[in-house]
């Protein structure tokens, strides 16, 4: 493990916090308008997560998650951005069956109506699980915004950098490995075209 990082994932705020809060370990990505060559890549697998505001739509979220999001202005950014987590990516799963991201619902916090819209979008690319063991660092960094965190682009670096040291995984071992095996085992049972019923 690396003792200190300034890579950084942009990501909801809503689903960071979820993250924080063992709420998930599951983002969904196809890539942002300025990846290189349009598609998404996995810059690194240890980054501190960077909460964003901007594009949160509540239609999108399952109830729970959409109640938490207060829209706002386009363009708009906080003057401080609070970084209180990092996370190792474990599994980076390509998906692009319908049924094997519908069997998932119950892992992540988006409804239907996003799940349809990231598998139209760039329907040649498959959507990219991502699986996060999520660490709380031991204190909360709040972070001058700078301009070149804004745009759509899933990794950046911060200007400084942060420790990892003393970090708290916000699951055990057992209940992060439990999670992942029962993810990978519905994947599999779809994609064999075996019934749960």
């Amino acid at each position: 493990m690396q003792l200190n990082t300034c890579h950084a994932l942009k990501e909801w705020a809503v689903a960071v916090a979820a993250l924080e809060q063992a709420k998930t370990i599951m983002l969904l990505r196809k890539g942002g308008i300025h990846e290189q060559g349009g598609r998404f890549r996995v810059a690194c697998d240890q980054v501190l997560l960077y909460p964003t505001y901007e594009h949160q739509q509540p239609g999108l979220l399952k109830p729970e998650y959409a109640n938490a999001v207060t829209p706002v202005a386009s363009g708009w950014h906080p003057e401080t951005v609070r970084i209180g987590s990092w996370a190792e990516i474990t599994d980076i799963l390509p998906v692009s069956d319908p049924q094997v991201v519908e069997a998932l619902l119950p892992f992540h916090i988006w409804n239907d109506k996003f799940i349809s819209d990231r598998l139209k979008w760039k329907s040649r690319q498959p959507l990219y699980i991502l699986l996060l063991r999520t660490y709380s660092l031991p204190q909360v960094h709040h972070i001058p915004y700078r301009a070149e965190y804004g745009g759509c682009k899933s990794w950046i670096d911060l200007a400084q950098t942060i420790s990892l040291e003393n970090s708290q995984p916000v699951l055990s071992d057992a209940a992060y490995a439990q999670i992942v095996a029962e993810v990978r085992y519905k994947i599999g049972h779809v994609l064999q075209g075996v019934s749960d019923e």
